[in-house]
């Protein structure tokens, strides 16, 4: 179904991420890119880490507002496996935080725990479970995902108090023409609705490859197609900002080579009310590889998440319409991540 080849780092991220679930149950990127990033293995407490730490700071207006600040616990699966999720979560009270997003509800945690008691530990933390990936389909008719067993995803999301509930598979379960894109969007219709009955909303979080071409129609931009096919009162939509630019810098060009720029903020900017959540996640520009970038630590990297926060927020009554949520895929030391991007992303402050 995907055309990615099997040592494709973002493919096996999806199947990474997707095994993780199961245990539970190129033209206008300047404007968003920083003049000069630090360097991406600046260490906790050398003067780069520093510097990217408080980058930013000021005494305006903070850029990302109070309340809004979430980590997705994929990023710390190895201390939640390790550890278990009370002293990670008393770490991320610690370090600010105000959200969580699940990938799983066990995540291999040490010891047995109930979703009852998981929504409980948040809520003892100050962390406010906002929503949860899991997976669209599985050949598997008993498999925890929205396709096979969609009454139990959504109990699960209703027993955590949830407000979203989505998935981070790409929509490619029949290929990727427009005729299947409209059959997988008109799915997710179906998943939102549902989700809607029971007071949540359902969401589709991109990779890269969601910006690419269908293969019948390569003026047709697949991403597009997700958009309009769903029903913008049923569907929404959490833009991870990393790999959005990824798709940019992937797919500015259509398979025969002609121009087709696009800039990922101008999707939100459009459409502010289908994106209640983002990944924050950050890249170093390499234009030698692939995706277009080197994952990071968040403020380490060339993304300029105070001006794309404050272009979103800065629109009428959407200030706190929005939910940030810090991810890396595969972070050095995952705590250390947790705590450099709250540090950064709270540092931000508006122009006085």
């Amino acid at each position: 179904m995907s055309r990615f080849s099997q040592t494709d780092p973002e493919l096996t991220h999806r199947l990474t991420r997707r095994g993780m679930l199961g245990v539970a149950a190129g033209t206008t990127a300047a404007a968003l890119l920083g003049a000069a990033a630090p360097a991406a293995t600046a260490a906790p407490g050398t003067a780069a880490a520093t510097a990217s730490g408080s980058r930013g700071h000021g005494h305006g207006r903070p850029v990302l507002p109070p309340g809004r600040l979430g980590i997705q616990l994929y990023s710390l699966r190895d201390k939640v496996s390790t550890l278990g999720f009370a002293p990670v979560f008393a770490e991320l009270e610690k370090y600010g935080y105000d959200e969580v997003e699940f990938a799983g509800y066990t995540q291999g945690s040490a010891g047995p725990i109930t979703l009852a008691q998981l929504k409980r530990l948040a809520r003892n933390h100050g962390l406010n479970p906002i929503g949860s990936h899991v997976g669209y389909y599985s050949d598997d008719p008993g498999a925890y995902t929205f396709a096979q067993n969609l009454t139990k995803v959504l109990d699960d999301a209703q027993a955590l108090g949830l407000k979203h509930i989505g998935t981070a598979s790409g929509p490619f379960r029949y290929g990727s023409t427009v005729d299947a894109w409209k059959r997988a969007a008109e799915e997710f219709n179906t998943y939102g609705a549902a989700a809607r009955a029971r007071g949540m909303k359902f969401y589709q979080h991109n990779h890269s490859e969601e910006f690419s071409f269908a293969t019948d129609n390569p003026k047709v931009r697949l991403y597009d197609v997700l958009l309009a096919e769903t029903d913008p009162d049923l569907v929404f939509l959490e833009m991870d900002i990393f790999w959005a630019y990824s798709g940019q810098f992937r797919f500015s060009k259509r398979p025969d080579g002609s121009a087709a720029p696009f800039e990922p903020l101008d999707y939100v900017l459009k459409q502010p009310h289908r994106y209640p959540l983002f990944h924050v996640k950050d890249g170093v520009s390499d234009p030698s590889n692939q995706y277009g970038y080197d994952m990071v630590d968040v403020g380490d990297g060339d993304i300029d998440y105070k001006r794309f926060i404050s272009a979103v927020t800065k629109l009428r009554g959407q200030r706190f319409a929005h939910h940030w949520q810090a991810e890396h895929d595969n972070p050095t030391d995952s705590l250390t991540f947790a705590r450099r991007s709250s540090k950064h992303l709270h540092s931000l402050r508006e122009k006085c």
